[in-house]
């Protein structure tokens, strides 16, 4: 979603960034400051700006009888944080460091432990004039750690997800008859709930849970997408022809276990692997629609929702830690290895690419398939383009977490 940095910029962050490994004497607060005036002194006119220079961090060794020390480890429930130095992050310094800032300040609206002190100095400050700044900031108060499972493995996978955006109706009328339901108030008691085929087939459940209707849809396949993505937009038109956008909130589910339909479709043979994408999906169900809801309710999940106001159309759904997501700076993690609010430097390429996606996010979301040290779901905003880039998102990844130094 982030656009690509100018050549000149990405030229200086990058030569600045390089520089600090061959730089190890000068202590970080003194060159920060001769830094930042120099960075504040504009070039003559025609001549090139100077590169950017920037300080080195302490490093991972520290004297002559010990030329490099044990890295320090921080363990998570599912994972184990290895202590390194800003030059093990491929591509560090490529990155538009400054786009992570609103992301950034909205974490810290709800810091995890050990974040107070960072974040109080993050609001307290002016933002970062640009990328440069923003990563001096981040590699004066924080250290990278890698992230590797309990057995030490570092690799994982990324996906992607967005937020639909979907034509609706508040009461049921012509093609517009898939309910979207608010929470029952005997969710949580009754554990797990009712599944998605009973509570689609059954008529006195459908009669108990009329009340709960909050919106209708025109296909079956566009609610199961919504509630995958756990958010979404929808169009409202009523009686009169009026429209208002709203925004559908994840309220909770039926605890019953998630099933990928994309997979049952491929081990059955009726899509080969790498094909499953959501337009793939919805083919093949408007070809055989004999067997939609045979195949829609092999997935007993179902989520339910809330409905909120959509005052601002650019920003995005509240994650799991409770803040707005950013398109391209929020990630969904398993809370168990990294704990909401956390920064994270992402080594991954694009979606059916080979071109490298290193940037970095906040982790802000989590999701029931996001299970594991090295996993991540990438949020890419909202609208069709965020949709095609997450249906084609399945990429090798790897993860470092940036910790506020000294904390735990």
């Amino acid at each position: 979603m982030a656009k690509a940095p100018s050549a000149s910029n990405k030229s200086n962050v990058i030569t600045a960034i390089t520089s600090i490994f061959t730089s190890t004497a000068a202590p970080l607060a003194a060159i920060l400051g001769g830094l930042l005036v120099g960075c504040s002194t504009p070039a003559p006119l025609g001549q090139p700006a100077p590169a950017l220079t920037l300080p080195a961090p302490p490093p991972l060794q520290t004297s002559a009888d010990s030329p490099q020390r044990q890295r320090g480890v921080l363990l998570r429930e599912r994972a184990r944080w290895v202590e390194a130095d800003w030059s093990e992050l491929p591509g560090w310094g490529g990155d538009r460091a400054g786009e992570l800032w609103p992301a950034l300040l909205r974490g810290c609206a709800r810091p995890a432990e050990g974040w107070a002190a960072v974040c109080a100095q993050a609001k307290a400050g002016a933002a970062p004039s640009d990328d440069a700044q923003a990563s001096l900031w981040l590699m004066q108060h924080l250290r990278p750690y890698r992230v590797e499972s309990l057995q030490g493995e570092t690799s994982g996978l990324i996906t992607g997800y967005f937020e639909p955006m979907l034509e609706a109706t508040r009461r049921p009328q012509a093609s517009f008859q898939v309910p979207v339901h608010a929470a029952p108030s005997d969710l949580m008691q009754r554990r797990p709930y009712f599944s998605r085929q009973q509570i689609e087939s059954d008529a006195a459940l459908r009669a108990r849970l009329k009340a709960h209707e909050l919106a209708f849809l025109e296909d079956p396949l566009d609610l199961l997408v919504l509630q995958i993505q756990g958010s979404g937009r929808l169009r409202i038109s009523d009686a009169g022809g009026r429209a208002q956008w709203v925004r559908m909130a994840f309220a909770g589910h039926n605890d019953q276990p998630y099933q990928s339909i994309g997979k049952a479709l491929i081990e059955r043979g009726e899509l080969r692997p790498g094909e499953a994408s959501w337009p793939a999906i919805r083919d093949w169900l408007r070809r055989n629609p004999q067997s939609a809801k045979e195949l829609l309710w092999s997935n007993p999940r179902y989520v339910f929702f809330r409905e909120e106001p959509l005052p601002d159309p650019a920003v995005g759904p509240r994650g799991a830690q409770g803040v707005a997501l950013t398109p391209g700076r929020s990630i969904a993690v398993d809370r168990a290895s990294i704990p909401y609010g956390t920064p994270v430097w992402l080594d991954a390429t694009e979606p059916l690419s080979n071109q490298p996606l290193r940037k970095l996010a906040m982790a802000q979301d989590t999701g029931s398939a996001i299970v594991g040290a090295v996993r991540a779901d990438y949020f890419w905003g909202w609208g069709g383009e965020a949709e095609a880039q997450a249906g084609r998102m399945k990429q090798p990844l790897r993860m470092w977490a940036l910790w506020p130094v000294g904390a735990l």
